[in-house]
């Protein structure tokens, strides 16, 4: 795919990834509809690309279906949907505040079926992409981030189904698995007194995070090719091969780690969404 003249829908586009993408795709010529929250932002954004905002919660659906209407009016259709808005919250499974880890899977798994579900029409009319945007924590589920894991989960489950529904249609569907990117939801988690000193001490490549320049890039090229996953970093796709074998590792590594951490969680007031865009997501 030729992305030049093509309308691109991105959700969660005021900042990270997101953003980062849009910049790469005016580059490249797209057309960006840009739909999130944090509206001073996201037109600042907008005005960078030369493309348009629609301040929208994707879990509202009635505000997401009149944001797509108004992207189609404007530009016609829609070829590229990126569904990317998410958000992240810290906290373990017994101590952790519900309404925190509900919002969680409110935004990262039923907001990317109602963002799909109101661009699918379009997509199926333009023979066009959709690239859900899905997470390593799929894969490695890993103690303190439960609710993104089973969102992220979800979703690479949810894209698999509609990647088989849509095929003859003439819609190509692909699954996005990043590792921990620079942005400011996970540079906001490592500030954590909790979540931080545990995801700092993974071993290895665990804890590496790598630029947002990294998935932009990785973004754009997985949409020319209209491609069924997009890694960052590539060693992620070598992962999902032995994905079997994660569960317990991430236990024995855990056994040090999670009881303190665990302990100071349940005692403390500790958990909720983190970062601007949790800030955001989490307003009334």
């Amino acid at each position: 795919m030729d992305v030049a003249g093509k309308v691109v829908l991105i959700t969660g586009a005021a900042r990270g990834i997101g953003a980062e993408t849009a910049r790469r795709l005016a580059r490249e010529g797209a057309r960006l509809a840009l739909v999130g929250l944090e509206g001073e932002q996201l037109r600042q954004v907008a005005a960078e690309c030369g493309g348009r905002a629609w301040e929208a919660d994707v879990t509202d659906r009635e505000a997401l279906e009149r944001a797509v209407g108004e992207v189609v009016d404007h530009y016609g259709g829609i070829d590229v949907l990126v569904a990317n808005a998410g958000v992240a919250a810290t906290g373990f499974i017994r101590s952790m505040d519900p309404a925190a880890f509900e919002r969680v899977i409110e935004v990262n798994l039923l907001g990317v079926w109602r963002t799909v579900r109101a661009c699918l029409p379009h997509l199926i009319a333009s023979r066009g992409y959709c690239l859900v945007v899905s997470s390593l924590a799929a894969i490695v589920h890993i103690p303190g981030n439960a609710a993104y894991s089973a969102a992220k989960a979800g979703c690479e489950a949810f894209a698999d189904s509609l990647r088989a529904e849509v095929r003859h249609l003439g819609v190509d569907v692909g699954t996005a698995y990043f590792s921990w990117i620079s942005t400011d939801m996970v540079n906001s988690a490592d500030e954590h007194p909790v979540f931080g000193p545990l995801r700092a001490g993974m071993p290895g490549l665990a804890s590496k995070k790598y630029p947002v320049s990294a998935v932009g890039k990785a973004v754009v090229r997985g949409i020319t090719r209209r491609a069924r996953a997009v890694h960052v970093p590539s060693w992620v796709g070598a992962l999902k091969l032995v994905r079997a074998l994660a569960p317990r590792i991430v236990e024995r590594q855990a056994r040090g780690l999670v009881p303190a951490a665990d302990r100071e969680m349940a005692a403390n007031d500790l958990s909720g969404l983190v970062g601007p865009g949790g800030t955001a997501a989490g307003k009334p």
